[in-house]
Parts: structure tokens; sequence; C-alpha cells
């Protein structure tokens, strides 16, 4: 049990937040209506960038690290994204974005090109040990 906590935690601890957060009836507004959109859809790209970076780090001892690890937690990521975005249509003042879906897949999704690049640089032979 100790195990499967030390795994789940982190994101389900994450996702625990962003309902809480989305649970807000209204949020703060940065000045300016451009400024606005790009700071929240900033912070839905990065959020749920974590949030699937998490899901690989828990997921990563049931598949094996590679496309499939990645693409699950994407998957995984999404499907909260979505389910977050219906939990917002019963929030006094927020209704539910496609739109805010389709960023939080580009924010998982840049999360796993991160992880993909940092797997791939640690295939590379150190400088030291090249053969000259």
């Amino acid at each position: 049990m100790k195990r499967f906590l030390w795994h789940w935690f982190p994101p389900l601890a994450w996702m625990g937040l962003i309902f809480v957060l989305s649970a807000q009836p209204d949020l703060p507004h940065a000045a300016g209506r451009w400024l606005d959109l790009l700071l929240k859809k900033a912070g839905h790209a990065a959020v749920y960038g974590v949030l699937a970076w998490l899901y690989r780090r828990t997921l990563r001892r049931h598949i094996p690290t590679g496309t499939v690890l990645r693409a699950v937690s994407i998957g995984l990521a999404v499907a909260y994204a979505a389910s977050d975005e219906y939990h917002q249509t019963f929030v006094p003042g927020r209704n539910g974005n496609l739109v805010d879906v389709a960023v939080d897949g580009v924010g998982a999704c840049g999360a796993m090109l991160l992880a993909r690049w940092r797997e791939g640089r640690r295939e590379l032979p150190r400088p030291e040990s090249v053969v000259r």
C-alpha cells in the first residue's frame, strides 16, 4: 500500500488541486483581454503538462518507457481535462470549453516531447567515452 501511495499520490493530489481551482466561481483577471487569455491558456497547458509528467512517473513501473507510456500519459491527462471542463459546467460563472481541452492536450504533448528528448539524451554516449 505504501508503494501504491508513493506512486499515485502526486498525480491524485495534482488532480485534486485542479478540481478545487476549477470549482472557483470567479477567477481573477489580468489587465487586458489578450494578456488574460494568454495567461489562462498558458496556465492550462502548464498544469496539464505537469499532470501528464506525473502520470508518466507513476505508470512507468507498469508500462515500458517509450511511445506507449507517453501516449497513455497524454490520454489520461486529456481525459481528465475533458472531465474537468464538464465539471466546470456545474460551477456558477464558469463553463466548459473544448478549446481548453485542446490547449491542455498541447501542454500534455509538450511535456511528453520533453520526456522523449530527455530519454534520447540518456542514450547518447558521454563525450569522454567517445573513441577518437
